[in-house]
């Protein structure tokens, strides 16, 4: 085993946690969100074009 194999990048470590708290925070705030305005089901739109007379 080389020594570099043990060694810790602290920045990128740093970037995952800073990412991972972000995006718990931002769950958070989704669902808080969903909670004051659900979204309602949304209606379905037609596939095909309307035909031309």
């Amino acid at each position: 085993m080389n020594p570099d194999d043990k060694l810790i990048d602290l920045d990128a470590e740093r970037a995952k946690r800073v990412h991972d708290l972000n995006e718990k925070r931002l769950n958070e705030v989704r669902q808080a969100f969903e909670q004051a305005m659900p979204l309602g089901k949304g209606k379905k739109k037609p596939k095909n074009k309307p035909k031309k007379r």
